[in-house]
């Protein structure tokens, strides 16, 4: 049976000899999770193993008849899967803000060359690093965000890390609603930014933003003859689809589900790739 692995965060990797790989911080440490032949492995790489990065398993093969046949099939297709929750708030901040605006394989790029620049690399590891502490960020001059493509996020990523320094414990203890509501109040944070960073860091997708582009695009490659919503100007299309989506999932009672399956379908990497299947790349 082989292993369905979510990669919708961009400091998922293919190593040369195609293994996925991604470098993460805990409380206690850093680690390499990497996905091998037999499933995901996680490996304190330094420091200790008190914290240990959490998994979250997604089985869309509950999901209601709510749901239309053919995003239904697509989703069972693909099976359970396995995401981990991003162990450090911090980074779940970052890169939502490296998020914003861009493209997703330009914040993929701009993520790692974030890293890469002023993040701190693993030991033993082959550029992997994780992003730079919140204080590291607060040194940063204008023209180094500008020297990484980050010139736009500054702003963002400043009074994030501020922020983040005075309320990091408090936030942490939150449930993801209220989470989600708190970073609200920090400068260029919006909804889906806060949203995004919400659902990254505690690994429920009932608080994503679930009319976001990804989304959308993914459910009408799943299900293309279903009709979605759209209308002639964005914000209402996304308005329509999210009421849209709410109902399909039984009026919510299946968001994380039904929202967290259909990324996974659009990002992901198996261990074994079943005969006949076609493999989705992020």
């Amino acid at each position: 049976m082989s292993t369905v692995l979510t990669t919708d965060h961009p400091a998922w990797q293919q190593t040369p000899d195609g293994v996925w790989q991604r470098p993460l911080r805990t409380s206690s440490g850093l680690w390499i999770a990497r996905l091998t032949a037999i499933g995901l492995d996680l490996t304190c790489a330094d420091g200790t193993e008190d914290d240990k990065p959490t998994i979250v398993v997604t089985d869309p093969g509950g999901l209601p008849d709510t749901v239309p046949t053919g995003l239904l099939t697509g989703l069972r297709a693909l099976g359970s899967s396995v995401r981990i929750a991003n162990p450090w708030l911090w980074d779940a901040i970052t890169t939502a803000i490296l998020r914003q605006v861009v493209r997703a394989d330009q914040a993929r790029k701009l993520y790692r060359t974030w890293c890469g620049t002023y993040g701190t690399p693993l030991p033993g590891t082959d550029e992997s690093a994780v992003i730079p502490s919140p204080e590291q960020v607060i040194t940063l001059t204008d023209q180094q965000f500008a020297d990484v493509g980050a010139k736009f996020h500054r702003t963002a990523l400043r009074a994030s890390a501020a922020a983040y320094l005075e309320s990091a414990s408090t936030w942490q203890q939150l449930p993801p609603a209220e989470l989600a509501n708190a970073l609200l109040a920090v400068e260029r944070i919006g909804p889906w930014t806060a949203a995004a960073a919400t659902a990254d860091f505690t690994g429920d997708f009932t608080v994503y933003p679930h009319a976001d582009l990804a989304v959308r695009t993914w459910a009408t490659k799943i299900a293309p003859g279903h009709p979605w919503p759209t209308a002639d100007k964005p914000k209402k299309t996304e308005a329509l689809f999210g009421a849209h989506w709410h109902r399909l999932a039984d009026h919510g009672r299946h968001l994380h589900t039904l929202t967290l399956s259909t990324l996974t379908w659009g990002a992901h990497a198996r261990t074994a790739q079943p005969e006949g299947s076609r493999q989705q790349r992020p």
